[in-house]
């Protein structure tokens, strides 16, 4: 429930999706419902990392002017679709939130409040977060608290949890700090706010979730590649940020 009036007109979210061709109408129509409730104008961007199952026509059966689809013929990497959906929005707000809604979409209205109360840059959904509510398997766990170990190191963010794919950002920063990303895979969540926070972007808070991780096993074939590249495009991340100043020599490409 959002306390008082909000100071800002319109938000966008973000649903980068792959595969989700099972869930995906179910998944939209419950967002869309719950953005009406919301008291402001919405818009829902839904970016199909590549058209490798029917996600697409499915999605783009949904009749609502809230609506907007976007797509492309190869997969890419989510990292490249919350790009490509972030750049697109209009709104004041912009934010994502991943397919399948293991992130339960209620929360987004606390997250909201949290960007007025901190007068916040960025509000990062956070398993960590003192009120979060989280079923989460052991080994992601262990996964993520080496991962938050390595980032703090590395970038000295104060940010207990990056990897939740919830996430709302003030629209001067979605604008400033995205047409700088490289990272289409792994590591984006890191990259968005190492670079945010290393333009002057500080103000970056987390907010509670409810999440309910659906995967519960663990395939080794499949999560030993994930953590190799996750780290080595972490490293690339580091390299350009603080050996080459990449994202600070980089102008954006709008600053509308």
């Amino acid at each position: 429930m959002l306390v008082g009036k909000l100071p800002f007109n319109l938000i966008s979210l973000v649903v980068p999706t792959y595969r989700q061709s099972r869930t995906i109408v179910h998944d939209i129509k419950l967002l869309e419902e719950l953005s009406k409730t919301l008291g402001i104008k919405y818009e829902i961007i839904i970016v199909v990392d590549g058209m490798v199952d029917s996600t697409y026509e499915k999605v783009k059966k949904i009749s609502s002017k809230t609506i907007k689809v976007l797509a492309y013929k190869e997969n890419q990497g989510k990292g490249h679709a919350v790009r490509t959906g972030m750049l697109a929005a209009k709104g004041d707000i912009i934010g994502f939130i991943d397919a399948g809604m293991d992130i339960d979409p209620n929360g987004l209205a606390m997250l909201l409040n949290h960007m007025v109360w901190y007068n916040a840059d960025i509000i990062v959904g956070s398993k960590l977060h003192p009120v979060s509510q989280v079923n989460y398997p052991y080994w992601r766990k262990v996964l993520s608290w080496g991962y938050r170990k390595l980032i703090r190191l590395l970038f000295g963010l104060n940010v207990r949890d990056s990897q939740v794919g919830l996430k709302l950002f003030k629209r001067k920063v979605v604008m400033d700090v995205f047409p700088r990303l490289l990272v289409k895979k792994f590591a984006f969540d890191i990259e968005i706010l190492a670079v945010a926070n290393s333009l002057g972007y500080k103000r970056i808070f987390d907010g509670p979730i409810k999440l309910d991780f659906k995967q519960n096993t663990i395939n080794p074939k499949i999560i030993m590649p994930v953590v190799f590249w996750m780290l080595w495009d972490t490293a690339a991340v580091f390299y350009r940020l603080k050996i080459l100043n990449y994202y600070n020599k980089k102008s954006p490409a709008s600053n509308s």
